[in-house]
């Protein structure tokens, strides 16, 4: 698909630029008319808008630029970064849950494990992925895989990229809320160090359930939320058209969240976010694992344990003056 078969709506000024210059290409073509001049202006003045669109997004866009259907998904990094990745599947308790994904890699002649929430590319895989909202099983099979990499001493590499963990009958039924703090329990005393990179949307207890971890990445136009901003509108202002200010409201952009503590690392994205450019984020995201995985490896099993619950201790603390 090309890039620009979907459009946000604070893109169309670049797509309006873009025809402009594919309609005095055509028409150089049909006429013999030297227009390079004209095409050089338009491109000038399409980079310029490029820029001044792309470095002064809302929080509500970049939450856009998140969810865009051509960004790329786990699998994309999982195939740039990783070599000899063996997915391993189901949860050995009810059956393979399809939203989150994981395995053995190899990381730079490191051995790890991947644990990976998954969207579709469209609907045929939107179904089988289920959004990219994992049931209880998802959460058990991540577990299951996690308490595998603590018993032969591999790193966990978790990728979050999800609205919520599915909220169906089903997945209340079988205890999904249940399977999450679990999770959170048990990634909270793993001893061998663990990564987690919002990538994409990072929603809920959904995203947090492989999100306990001792580092805590984000790129640049993801978001990382207690609520999705839409839920958070319906809630304070019963009405969800009023997302974008309940966006700027939780402020859960990626440089707030960097600012209070939440996330170790914003990962710079391209001009236009990551689906404008895989193989530059790609790399971005590279140096950043590398970096917090060197510094994690030298660390002692107890020493991990301790940073971590030091580290989510730390969340929420602040100082109350009077005057």
């Amino acid at each position: 698909m090309d890039k620009r078969a979907y459009v946000l709506e604070f893109e169309k000024p670049l797509r309006e630029l873009e025809k402009q210059i594919d309609e005095l290409h055509q028409g150089a073509l049909e006429s013999d008319h030297d227009v390079s001049a004209d095409i050089a202006a338009i491109e000038a003045k399409l980079e310029e808008t490029k820029k001044e669109i792309y470095s002064s997004l809302t929080p509500w866009q970049r939450v856009l630029v998140a969810r865009h259907p051509k960004r790329p998904y786990a699998p994309d990094y999982i195939a740039a970064l990783f070599e000899n990745f063996q997915e391993l599947h189901g949860d050995r308790q009810f059956r393979d849950d399809r939203a989150l994904i994981g395995g053995t890699a190899m990381f730079h002649g490191q051995a790890v494990m991947l644990v990976a929430q998954q969207k579709g590319r469209d609907t045929k895989e939107n179904i089988v992925r289920n959004f990219g909202m994992p049931n209880p099983e998802g959460y058990r099979k991540a577990l299951r895989l996690m308490h595998l990499a603590e018993k032969f001493g591999l790193p966990v590499i978790c990728f979050i990229d999800t609205p919520g963990a599915f909220p169906g009958i089903g997945s209340e039924e079988r205890h999904v809320a249940e399977a999450i703090a679990v999770n959170q329990r048990e990634m909270a005393r793993l001893r061998v160090p663990t990564i987690s990179v919002v990538i994409g949307e990072g929603g809920s207890g959904g995203a947090l359930g492989i999100g306990v971890t001792n580092r805590v990445l984000i790129m640049e136009n993801a978001y990382y939320s207690v609520i999705s901003p839409e839920g958070c509108a319906a809630i304070l202002w019963k009405d969800r058209a009023n997302a974008a200010k309940a966006t700027e409201a939780m402020k859960i952009s990626a440089q707030y969240l960097f600012e209070f503590g939440v996330v170790e690392e914003v990962i710079p994205e391209p001009l236009g976010g990551a689906h404008n450019d895989p193989a530059q984020t790609a790399a971005a995201l590279d140096a950043a694992l590398r970096k917090h995985l060197a510094e994690l490896l030298p660390l002692s099993s107890d020493e991990l344990v301790r940073q971590r619950y030091d580290r989510f201790r730390r969340l929420g603390v602040y100082t109350e003056t009077t005057t």
